[in-house]
């Protein structure tokens, strides 16, 4: 019996991410997207959404994609993330796409593009995620 893999699932199995608000809405190997609303615990001086909080979005989506693309039995975990910021979020939400740009046999590359409700680009993660092998 295989249990599949929904969204909701995915984000249940990391703790931080569901205490933060993360919000996956599709998952796949080829797309996973989610979102975080803006709030003001969420935020530094300014009312701006904390960088760290588009990170922590970013790599919870990256992760939960390279997951999606590991073989049987493999488990993963990030060894680097790479961010650039281009504007602030002072409202509403972030919405965020994660794609691979390379699935190999020891490590997985994802690319995270976080926009604003009106598609401005917020930021852009891009992260090398480790294949773990039992």
């Amino acid at each position: 019996m295989t249990t599949e893999i929904t969204p909701g699932r995915l984000a249940d199995a990391m703790p931080f991410a569901r205490a933060l608000g993360v919000e996956i809405d599709t998952a796949g190997p080829d797309e996973v997207t989610g979102r975080l609303a803006w709030d003001p615990d969420r935020c530094t001086a300014g009312g701006v959404m904390h960088g760290g909080a588009l990170m922590a979005l970013a790599d919870t989506l990256g992760a939960a994609c390279a997951f999606l693309n590991l073989p049987p039995g493999a488990s993963t975990t990030t060894l680097e993330s790479k961010t650039n910021f281009f504007r602030a979020l002072r409202s509403g939400h972030v919405n965020a796409v994660a794609r691979p740009l390379h699935v190999g046999r020891t490590s997985i590359v994802v690319q995270t593009d976080l926009h604003d409700a009106d598609g401005k680009r917020i930021a852009q993660v891009t992260q090398t995620q480790a294949v773990l092998r039992p």
